[in-house]
């Protein structure tokens, strides 16, 4: 939409309040800031909403992998032959054997439930939500018989425990005595404690070992679990298809969309959810621009009329008024972006800001999984978000220009 110069100049005036314009130019100015709030409100949701799905994707997968190869019963005996077969699989980047089994941790009276994980040394080394998270000690010292293992940071709390205590790991399946059966116990020293920012795994999870697990847990050589990395985790189920035919009848092929079900789907929900409703915000925004024009329109009625005398065109007066309000949208959607963004940025310092005022504990990782407020913007959203904001405020526009072009200047200027 190109517009002549005194299209321009008029726009330009009009967009600016005038003698006893000032009840328009607030209507106006509401306008854009609504139009900024929903904007803004849209992106930061928006990001929010991915942020949230990307951690907990990259956390839950990097620690249970894209699928796992599960025995019955928990327990795989002949896992050596189908590890064989998962790293001959086509598209499977990785296969490691796993023990997984929640038991009771003591420690100076208190005891918690915790999840043992049994990680062969290389993969507890070069696990990328392990690696980076150690607070204090190191995962290196991790070897089959050391007696060492690595705590979360919650249970490490909960339990009172710091570097180099000893943790009582307790079996409830010991072995069988005449007297009945005696729980296995067995003190591990803690050599590090990790932070992987899920709460859930936070507050329970204890590394060690594949060796030591087995030796715990009375497994001799057999495992619980095969890991199973692949090319791309959402052709997962089409990649162990063949290895699904393999096992079958022996194990039991679950991958991350399955383990994490509800969760994901949940997530993806309440996603369209506030997209539909903060979209409804902009619409009503919107309207604001719509009733400020029509306001504007009856307002400058008279200069509209003179326009037409002097041989202004219709159409140059419907582009003087949808400039108008798309120029108030574009303005709110470009603010709505900045504040968007600039929230984005420090995020976690609002969020602590408003629990410091409030007292209140807004971001409680046990509720929220997380341990701090995600975010990850998407461009194609954002684009979709403005050009969204940009058409609202231009079908906003299209019945205040047309009422202003088929002002009739005879009827307005008979009495003048």
């Amino acid at each position: 939409m190109i517009l002549s110069r005194y299209e321009r100049m008029i726009a330009k005036r009009y967009l600016l309040p005038g003698k006893g314009e000032g009840f328009i130019f607030l209507v106006a100015g509401i306008s854009l800031v609504a139009v900024m709030l929903g904007v803004a409100a849209l992106i930061i949701v928006m990001s929010v909403m991915n942020g949230f799905r990307a951690e907990l994707f990259d956390k839950i997968v990097g620690l249970n992998g894209h699928a796992v190869v599960q025995g019955y019963g928990g327990r795989l005996p002949d896992w050596q032959s189908i590890l064989k077969q998962a790293k001959a699989t086509p598209g499977v980047t990785s296969a490691t054997p796993m023990i997984e089994q929640p038991l009771l941790a003591t420690f100076n009276g208190r005891v918690e439930a915790v999840l043992v994980r049994g990680m062969t040394v290389p993969d507890i080394r070069a696990n990328k939500t392990l690696k980076g998270k150690v607070l204090a000690g190191s995962l290196d010292s991790l070897t089959p018989g050391a007696g060492k293992v690595g705590i979360g940071s919650r249970l490490a709390e909960n339990l009172g425990v710091q570097l180099g205590d000893s943790l009582t790991i307790i079996n409830p399946a010991g072995r069988s005595t005449p007297f009945g059966t005696v729980p296995r116990q067995i003190s591990y020293q803690v050599s590090a404690i990790f932070e992987v920012g899920i709460y859930d795994y936070d507050k329970a999870m204890v590394v060690m070992p594949v060796e030591d697990a087995q030796t715990l847990l009375l497994l001799g050589d057999v495992v619980g679990m095969i890991e199973v990395e692949t090319v791309n985790p959402d052709r997962v189920g089409q990649i162990l298809e063949p290895l699904a035919a393999k096992v079958a009848g022996r194990a039991v092929i679950t991958d991350w969309r399955q383990m994490n079900a509800s969760l994901f789907e949940a997530l993806a929900v309440e996603r369209v959810a506030m997209f539909v409703v903060l979209s409804i915000i902009v619409l009503v925004a919107v309207f604001n621009i719509l009733s400020s024009l029509i306001m504007l329109v009856r307002a400058k009625t008279r200069d509209i009329a003179i326009l037409r005398t002097m041989g202004a065109s219709r159409a140059g007066l419907v582009k003087i008024f949808m400039t108008v309000g798309v120029t108030i949208g574009t303005l709110g959607m470009v603010a709505g972006m900045a504040l968007g963004f600039t929230f984005l940025f420090f995020r976690q310092s609002v969020v602590n800001a408003i629990q410091f005022v409030t007292g209140q504990n807004l971001w409680d990782p046990s509720i929220r999984f997380l341990t701090e407020l995600p975010s990850q913007p998407d461009p194609v959203e954002i684009a979709v978000i403005c050009v969204m904001a940009l058409l609202f405020s231009f079908l906003a526009t299209l019945y205040p220009a047309f009422k202003a072009a088929n002002t009739d200047p005879v009827q307005v200027l008979r009495y003048e």
